[in-house]
């Protein structure tokens, strides 16, 4: 079992669970076309961003497959901003030395383009990496997703290649790229 603990502190933000509280802001980016561009789903609808919060908040970081999403907000400031995730893949193996993890994220427009992805990731990084002994973090983001793309770089993360067209999503076929960190 691999424990987290909420809330994570960086320079300028807050990484916590979700909470009820949540739901409005949360659906008000979740059902904008722009801020779901890049990710595998279209807008959400109210009901699925319930679902989601509701999720978000219960969830458990216990074994592999479990996802650990993080609200982000600003220290002085109580609004969502958006949500980081990390994911407990598999390494091959039960030992410590072999957990291997994926990190995404998704922030509302208005606060894109501030730094907050690249302080959020690296604050969930520094945990996966350093308290929790992942051996493996690994970002998979859509290839035209330049700015996902920055933040990986701005964390040290390598691109490692590129899946060309092997998803259809959104009537379309996409190539995703592969970030990765490994643990010296």
């Amino acid at each position: 079992m691999v424990e987290i603990t909420y809330p994570l502190l960086t320079e300028r933000l807050v990484l916590r669970r979700f909470v009820a509280a949540d739901l409005p802001a949360y659906y008000d980016h979740q059902r904008l076309p722009e801020t779901v561009r890049y990710l595998l789903c279209g807008p959400r609808s109210y009901t699925e961003c319930m679902t989601r919060v509701g999720m978000f908040a219960d969830s458990k970081f216990e074994k592999e497959g479990d996802w650990a999403t993080f609200a982000i907000q600003l220290k002085d400031n109580s609004e969502l901003l958006g949500q980081i995730a990390l994911k407990w893949g598999s390494g091959g193996g039960e030992s410590a030395r072999q957990l291997v993890g994926e990190l995404g994220w998704s922030l509302a427009p208005g606060a894109q383009g501030r730094g907050y992805a690249t302080e959020a990731a690296a604050a969930v990084l520094e945990l996966a990496v350093h308290t929790l002994g992942f051996h493996r973090l690994e970002a998979r983001l859509d290839v035209r997703n330049d700015a996902s793309a920055a933040v990986c770089e701005r964390l040290g993360m390598q691109r490692e290649g590129v899946l060309r067209d092997n998803m259809y999503l959104k009537g379309e076929w996409t190539s995703e790229a592969i970030y990765a960190v490994v643990r010296d």
